[in-house]
């Protein structure tokens, strides 16, 4: 730091990930009250949270943790029908109105068990992210009848099929939550953060089908706008 003396630096800040999602979704809204929702893979330990947000405060409700994650599911996904993983979910989302979601029943009798409220739990045996290198494991490839995608190589009927089927999933959970959280906090507005927000589709739902007045996502609603939330969190709290 060359001769700058200690007490002129300024102080050293945190916030949670989750936090900085949270924040990065409500201060920017219109909204001076809302329920907030964050959905991604994995920040510390949360996977899926729940604030809410009042003027210049966010208190956290709730969370799902980790290994749990609807964004680490959607990117075993993303990963077995050969896109990049934390880049490629988009072309997942994209390729799935090509396909008929014919895995709906395995995904849901094999892969997890969801509850009435839209919470889950993922069965670990299928995957291997949490203690490996890769997302899926042997036992995925012999439930859908072969091993991932080789990237850049010629996508097929059957990517086709699970990638309409793990959206359907996908949006299911996420309207399950979505109306689960408007049952616990009965607030008007929603907003979204966490890369599972960019999942534009889903979200399309939510303002059609949930029970929302409006909505406010995050557009950097990835970890690039965690930067913007955790300065937001400073500012306003």
């Amino acid at each position: 730091m060359g001769d700058i003396a200690e007490d002129k630096l300024p102080p050293l800040l945190f916030s949670e990930h989750h936090r900085s999602h949270a924040a990065s979704a409500f201060f920017p809204s219109p909204f001076e009250r809302a329920a907030v929702l964050c959905l991604d893979g994995v920040g510390e330990w949360a996977t899926s949270s729940v604030w809410v947000g009042d003027d210049n405060n966010l208190t956290a409700q709730w969370e799902l943790d980790f290994p749990h994650s609807l964004g680490l599911l959607y990117s075993a996904f993303t990963y077995f029908t050969g896109f990049k993983v934390n880049s490629g979910e988009y072309k997942l989302m994209g390729l799935a109105p090509y396909g008929e979601p014919k895995y709906v029943d395995i995904i849901r009798d094999n892969l997890l068990d969801i509850k009435e409220d839209g919470t889950f739990r993922l069965n670990m045996r299928y995957f291997n992210y949490a203690t490996g290198l890769t997302m899926t494991n042997g036992q995925f490839d012999r439930l859908f009848s072969g091993p991932p995608r080789k990237p850049e190589s010629q996508v097929t009927q059957r990517e086709m099929d699970i990638a309409s089927s793990i959206q359907a999933v996908t949006e299911e959970i996420i309207l399950r939550l979505c109306r689960t959280v408007y049952r616990e906090l009965s607030m008007r507005y929603l907003c979204l953060a966490g890369g599972v927000a960019l999942n534009c589709v889903a979200n399309g739902r939510i303002l059609r089908e949930g029970p929302y007045k409006d909505l406010w996502i995050q557009p950097a609603a990835g970890d690039a706008g965690g930067s913007v939330g955790a300065a937001l969190s400073v500012w306003h709290e």
